[in-house]
């Protein structure tokens, strides 16, 4: 028998997956039916290929998400896991992020086809954390093999007179 947590979860991530999937619909309708209905003389090949881009966004998005919210059953039926929290941070957080871009970027790009711009931020974001991780690490702060960072060494130093002064004082009692 799942817990009322497993259960409550599960519910709360339907109704956000529920929510998410409102958004999306909503905004693709409102674009096509504004851009085809209103500007329809100056819709272009390019914005049929911004149309595929912004759907292809949402949809591997959506789906990531909503495979992290999947409930996990045992094999009688029970549930065991009502799935990830889908309002905490990480991946979860930038998925979430690029739907919410992707649908401003969307509803803007109606006024005007310079908000196709603002999708940039996506690939700046995404170079910025690879070089934060993983680029500046490697490159710029390698610690030879042998050598001892000198905040780490004192620590290890520290610890280690900690260690003798309690070997100390259980011998001598």
């Amino acid at each position: 028998m799942a817990n009322k947590g497993a259960k409550k979860r599960k519910e709360e991530n339907e109704k956000h997956l529920n929510r998410l999937q409102k958004l999306i619909v909503t905004v693709n309708a409102i674009y096509i039916l504004v851009r085809l209905s209103l500007f329809f003389a100056s819709f272009t090949w390019r914005h049929w290929i911004g149309l595929v881009v912004t759907t292809f966004a949402y949809k591997t998005c959506f789906d990531q998400i909503a495979s992290l919210a999947e409930a996990t059953y045992d094999e009688t039926g029970q549930l065991i896991d009502g799935g990830s929290d889908l309002n905490m941070g990480g991946l979860c957080g930038y998925l979430h992020d690029i739907i919410y871009i992707t649908a401003f970027v969307q509803i803007s790009s109606i006024l005007s086809d310079w908000f196709w711009l603002i999708y940039l931020i996506i690939p700046a974001f995404a170079l910025w954390k690879l070089w934060e991780l993983v680029l500046y690490p490697y490159f710029f702060q390698k610690v030879e093999p042998g050598e001892e960072d000198p905040r780490d060494r004192k620590k290890r130093e520290k610890m280690e007179r900690k260690a003798d002064r309690a070997a100390r004082l259980s011998k001598g009692r």
